[in-house]
């Protein structure tokens, strides 16, 4: 059985995630779930990045230690919105784990031992909110590159890593796999920005605080958070022992990142493996920022949006579906309340279900025992079976690439042109005639086989309403299919394997229409509702950890 290891990046538990956290997420859950479709052996990780000093400074001003705080922030929140996403990860990483711990220092040790490592002054400019030190020419107006935020000059003892050392190697493996980075334009900006004028030596290690892995032969520095962060996609395998998942899963295929962080991924990662002789990734993608009136979200502009009050709307895979059908995958996407009302109105209430409700309802008004053998061909089924077949042979090849929403694009004009197959054929004039009887029989199959091979089509992108089409249409699967009725994507999205006697179980609409200015008024009220009851909450949950009460009873009451 062939492998697919994709991995996020892992999420810096410091106040509660966005809607553009949640996006990053939700494109990988969507590829682990195609991935495992296709009868792969996944393995999806996600998890947290837990030390560092904004992380000691967001501790103490709640007068909790680190640790108290990072377990509350993870269990509280990171935790339980990835639930609330329906994200299918299958191991989570927290950097505090001692296998991790144990694991950083040995990596430490090893490349001290072998020289890349040692000890040296850092003279010039930290930035606390991104964790990195800039040289003088790295400064764009005084501000730090990354974020645009005032950096602060520091001297300090620290261990340098020897970038410099691996520049001309990593160009060169650059040059040998030109699909290593995406989008092609992340490759030319690592080049031209970093590479081409020279890399500097890398800053691992601090002294000025003490919330970090101790350098295990000198415990006054704590290790750089990077190399921490960096190395969780190694310690989740068992390295620097040679495990059996370690043989099985590494190289990752794929390592998905927010443009932001792109740098730390497609240089001093790779560096990193160079030096431990490890193999790199097969590919990096940093796909673009999720942005709100055309700005990144940011809690000091007041343009954050909370995935819990999206969902609260709008359910899940609505929200799932506007994140991946309507940002062009490595693009900046705008997130608006009106485009997604829009989106939802437009394709799952107009399109989707409504091609579920009208053949149901005709189903079970025309044959409420269930479907007949005796069926008629006719006219248009061919061109309906010619569509489907296209829709998984196009998702397919635009998912092997990445094009999410591109691959939805193709899924719904299937769904467009099942529905013009109803036109086309008038069900409602065939009921009408006795005589008829089989031509109506073969149409309300091949639109319930249509359904069943658009549940299948959507699965990775909405599995729950994958999961109720099926059971509406009266089919039985276990979690375990992964949505694909028990056969691999390919077999599965094969023509005519609806079961002829089924009888349908109706439900409510999948999605109900929302009417737009009620529904953006209801937005902002729940938002405000839901900041004012969270700050609430947490600061009557802080109190409680001061007074020394556990996070997991506190959180489970």
């Amino acid at each position: 059985m062939s492998k697919y290891y994709i991995t996020t990046p892992i999420y810096y538990p410091s106040s509660n995630l966005t809607i553009g956290n949640a996006y990053t997420s939700v494109i990988a859950d969507c590829l682990a779930r195609w991935h495992r479709m296709l009868g792969e052996e996944v393995l999806f990780l996600t998890g947290t990045d837990e030390h560092g000093q904004k992380l000691q400074q967001a501790a103490e001003k709640q007068g909790l230690t680190p640790k108290t705080f990072v377990d509350y922030m993870v269990k509280s929140d990171v935790l339980r919105l990835w639930q609330l996403m329906d994200i299918s990860n299958d191991r989570f990483i927290r950097t505090t784990d001692d296998f991790h711990v144990k694991a950083v220092q040995e990596i430490f040790q090893k490349l001290y031992d072998q020289g890349d490592i040692y000890l040296g002054t850092y003279r010039g400019h930290y930035c606390t909110p991104c964790e990195s030190f800039w040289t003088d020419s790295q400064l764009v107006d005084g501000m730090c590159p990354d974020c645009h935020r005032p950096v602060v000059e520091m001297q300090e003892e620290c261990y340098f890593f020897r970038m410099s050392k691996y520049q001309d190697r990593l160009l060169a493996y650059y040059e040998q796999h030109p699909d290593f980075i995406q989008p092609e334009s992340r490759m030319r900006e690592m080049v031209n920005n970093f590479l081409k004028p020279g890399l500097e030596d890398l800053a691992l290690s601090r002294t000025s605080f003490n919330w970090g892995i101790q350098v295990p032969f000198d415990p006054k520095h704590v290790i750089y958070v990077w190399l921490d962060a960096l190395t969780n996609y190694l310690t989740i395998l068992g390295y620097p022992e040679k495990t059996a998942d370690y043989d099985k899963y590494w190289p990752a295929d794929l390592h998905l990142v927010g443009k932001d962080i792109i740098r730390f991924h497609t240089i001093i990662w790779p560096i990193i493996l160079m030096a431990l002789d490890l193999p790199l990734p097969k590919q990096i993608f940093g796909h673009g920022w999720l942005l709100v009136g055309g700005d990144k979200m940011s809690k000091s502009k007041g343009n954050v949006v909370d995935p819990h009050v999206l969902v609260d709307i709008f359910g899940v895979d609505a929200v799932r579906y506007f994140l991946l059908r309507e940002i062009q995958f490595g693009q900046d996407g705008n997130f608006s309340g009106e485009a997604l009302i829009n989106r939802i109105n437009s394709d799952l209430v107009n399109d989707l279900g409504n091609l579920l409700s009208r053949t149901l309802a005709m189903v079970e008004q025309n044959f409420p025992q269930g479907l007949p053998e005796e069926r008629a061909t006719g006219d248009f089924d061919q061109e309906l079976a010619a569509q489907a077949d296209k829709a998984f042979t196009e998702a397919t090849a635009h998912m092997e690439k990445l094009k999410l929403s591109a691959a939805l694009e193709s899924i719904w004009t299937y769904i467009r042109r099942a529905n013009k197959y109803i036109d086309e054929t008038q069900p409602w004039v065939l009921a009408k005639d006795e005589a008829s009887k089989p031509r109506l029989a073969a149409v309300l199959y091949n639109l319930c086989d249509s359904l069943r091979r658009v549940s299948i089509l959507v699965a990775p992108f909405m599995p729950a309403t994958s999961r109720e089409i099926d059971r509406q249409l009266g089919l039985e699967r276990s979690e375990v299919q992964e949505n694909c009725q028990g056969l691999p994507w390919q077999e599965a999205g094969k023509a005519n394997l609806y079961p002829a006697g089924l009888v349908p179980q109706r439900g409510e609409a999948l999605f109900p229409r929302i009417k737009l200015d009620e529904t953006l008024s209801l937005m902002d009220r729940k938002a405000r509702e839901r900041s004012n009851t969270l700050a609430d909450m947490k600061e009557a949950d802080f109190a409680a950890l001061r007074k020394g009460a556990d996070v997991d009873e506190l959180l489970h009451q």
